[in-house]
């Protein structure tokens, strides 16, 4: 269901991306950009930061948030006289948060910079109505002012994509996470939106695995992106994965109760520089999808469209149509007449889908129509 009406483009309609290979230094551009000292205005407000720490792995396999873009945040937050200022998260259920915050550096990050640092695990747990369901969230995030919010964008087995709405799952109590899985994690993603906002989204798109959410097949895409409006981020998010808003349940359940909010047409996206060929060759699932591509030069974040594509089609099982054929991309295609191709570079080819980078549900309809 998408709404009909023009909206006013603002700020929390505003999508803002950055390319490269530097988390540290695209997280400093990203909040430079977005004036988020303007945003937040009173420096004794309590910022809460929320990264994805579902287990102790190292953000190279696609399951955990880059700490360098933690340690960026919470620079740029000091830098402009903000010091009050907490990291909070609480691993799944089964998985020890103590851990994470000790393989990852947090323990180190807490010493060094003075903010607080809580396993919500053993926090205190407040019981919130949100219609039908209770959800038991944790003090920390009740209390907190202004919640940064700092997902890994990547699938899941169930709900197909995690990203901002899911991983605010991580201040509720493994009761009321249990409690989700019984019902389902949609409509409980919904509620839990509902009740508990993120006031930003930074969203770690460096190199979120492909199908799981402990990672495990990566899929390099050196991009971040930040929003002030997680539903939107989460619509546009799902393009680039090669889903359409329907095909993730959750928002397509909080649209029919928000009409318009996961509209990608209300979006403005704003890249503050375009991608470059820093791309790396695949491991994995993501290797034996490249098996139908041919790369010169390609960027990252236009090479991952193309992979998420191909993981789309073989989820439906349409691989096949593709035997003998392998799809152009990459800036070593310019100018060449090729029989498909992928990306502005490959504007010649016979067969093709623009954009730079294109995205991945694009690329999927050109697939199926072959």
């Amino acid at each position: 269901m998408f709404s009909d009406s023009v909206a006013i483009i603002t700020m929390d309609n505003r999508i803002t991306l950055i390319y490269g290979n530097n988390p540290f230094d695209m997280t400093k551009k990203l909040l430079d950009s977005i004036d988020l000292e303007g945003r937040i205005k009173d420096k004794g407000k309590n910022i809460l930061l929320k990264p994805n720490l579902v287990i102790s792995s190292d953000p190279s396999n696609g399951a955990t948030t880059h700490t360098e873009i933690v340690i960026a945040t919470i620079e740029y937050l000091q830098d402009h006289g903000f010091y009050n200022i907490t990291v909070a998260e609480g691993s799944w259920v089964g998985s020890r948060t103590e851990e994470a915050f000790k393989d990852l550096g947090y323990y180190a990050i807490e010493k060094k910079y003075g903010i607080k640092l809580i396993n919500t695990k053993k926090d205190r747990f407040v019981k919130v109505r949100s219609s039908e369901m209770d959800l038991e969230i944790a003090s920390c995030a009740l209390d907190a002012d202004f919640i940064i919010n700092m997902p890994v964008l990547k699938g899941h087995c169930q709900t197909l994509m995690t990203h901002a709405m899911k991983n605010m799952k991580g201040l509720i109590s493994d009761k009321s996470k249990r409690e989700f899985h019984t019902r389902g994690l949609d409509l409980p993603i919904v509620r839990l939106t509902e009740a508990l906002k993120s006031d930003l989204v930074i969203s770690d798109s460096i190199n979120g695995d492909l199908d799981f959410e402990e990672g495990g097949n990566p899929i390099e895409t050196n991009r971040m992106m930040a929003s002030f409006n997680a539903v939107l981020l989460d619509s546009y998010a799902a393009s680039l994965m090669g889903f359409c808003v329907n095909d993730i349940k959750y928002l397509k359940i909080y649209n029919e109760f928000h009409p318009g909010s996961t509209d990608i047409r209300n979006a403005e996206i704003v890249e503050l520089n375009r991608p470059d060929g820093t791309f790396n060759k695949p491991s994995g699932l993501a290797k034996r999808l490249s098996a139908y591509t041919e790369s010169k030069d390609a960027c990252s974040a236009c090479y991952a469209s193309l992979i998420h594509a191909l993981k789309r089609l073989d989820d439906e099982k349409g691989l096949r149509r593709l035997d003998g054929i392998k799809i152009k991309i990459g800036q070593g295609y310019r100018n060449q007449e090729t029989d498909i191709g992928v990306g502005l570079c490959c504007k010649s080819a016979k067969v093709n889908v623009l954009g730079c980078p294109a995205k991945a549900d694009d690329i999927l309809k050109m697939l199926r129509s072959l």
